[in-house]
């Protein structure tokens, strides 16, 4: 979240020269774009009035969610001075890759797919018949993604922007 930035003695700032107003989409909440491209996307809402040719500052609620909006902070600024990109390290490559699968098994799921016709897709079909399949770990593993899948479609997606910290 980005605002302007309040008058603050010594506080000066400079307009960032390349927000893209092509993804800019208003909303009540303000004005939401997409900065940059791939994996170096970072979404911004300006709120509160900001225009995207003003100062801006970034506005970080001191919740429990405070350290990963910083994260992002940095990685806007990083990449709004030309720095080089750091990653966004939420989520691991096989975290991406269980997520994927799982979309995949709703989607068949919701079309009349049955598990077996979901774990040929997913697992390819010479590891399917190489067990039997009501004794299959990749039975479970198939049913597992269905029902993970729903979770996340019933909001657990939210789970994916937040680090994982201990307590």
């Amino acid at each position: 979240m980005l605002t302007a930035i309040p008058p603050l003695p010594g506080m000066q700032g400079a307009a960032p020269t390349d927000l893209d107003l092509a993804s800019a989409r208003l909303s009540e909440d303000g004005l939401s774009m997409i900065h940059g491209e791939g994996a170096a996307a970072i979404p911004v809402l300006l709120i509160g009035g900001a225009r995207p040719d003003q100062p801006l500052a970034a506005l970080v609620p001191l919740d429990a969610d405070g350290l990963d909006r910083i994260d992002a902070v940095t990685r806007l600024w990083r990449v709004l001075h030309s720095r080089p990109f750091l990653p966004d390290t939420r989520l691991t490559a096989q975290q991406r890759r269980r997520l994927r699968h799982m979309l995949q098994a709703v989607d068949g799921s919701t079309n009349g797919a049955s598990y077996r016709e979901i774990a040929n897709i997913i697992f390819g079909a010479s590891r399917i018949a190489a067990d039997p399949w009501k004794t299959s770990a990749l039975r479970d593993s198939t049913i597992d993604l269905v029902k993970d899948g729903l979770a996340m479609i019933a909001g657990g997606y939210r789970k994916l922007l937040r680090h994982r910290r201990k307590s």
